[in-house]
């Protein structure tokens, strides 16, 4: 009977649906849900990453450029229905991806995270030439396909 249970455990997990914002558009299909969340996580490592609404809201508002990844599963939505207006008027791509969970877990923080600004540079400091090329680089390239999602959508 232990197995049973444990079996059906498995199964839950297997099939957890994410519940989605309605607002959670332009939305990260699988392939570039994965490349985003591998490039937050670099861009954690080099300490180019805002996490949180607070940080991010105001890094906007300040002029920083960057690619904003927002988690679709945000409850209430209330706390961030205003980050894709911000992004929008200071022309800041932007994309949804399924779960704040996920999107701490690249982030490297254990706290779930709604949203997060990836930079091409460090608020502090300076990132070696090879690094800052290879930041560069995977940033242009999602960027490239959020733009082509989000042209698709509107």
């Amino acid at each position: 009977m232990g197995s049973d249970s444990e079996n059906e455990k498995s199964i839950k997990e297997k099939k957890k649906v994410v519940t989605l914002a309605p607002i959670a558009k332009p939305f990260a299909g699988k392939k570039l849900c994965k490349r985003t969340l591998k490039l937050v996580r670099k861009a954690s490592e080099s300490k180019c990453l805002k996490r949180g609404v607070k940080e991010v809201v105001k890094s906007i508002r300040r002029g920083n450029k960057g690619l904003c990844v927002i988690a679709g599963n945000i409850s209430p939505i209330d706390v961030i229905t205003h980050v894709p207006i911000l992004c929008e008027e200071s022309d800041i791509p932007y994309i949804y991806v399924p779960s704040k969970e996920d999107l701490a877990t690249a982030g490297t923080t254990k706290r779930p995270t709604c949203c997060v600004l990836v930079q091409t540079k460090p608020t502090k400091g300076e990132l070696d030439q090879d690094v800052q090329e290879k930041l560069q680089k995977e940033y242009q390239q999602v960027v490239a396909d959020v733009v082509e999602v989000t042209s698709s959508l509107f």
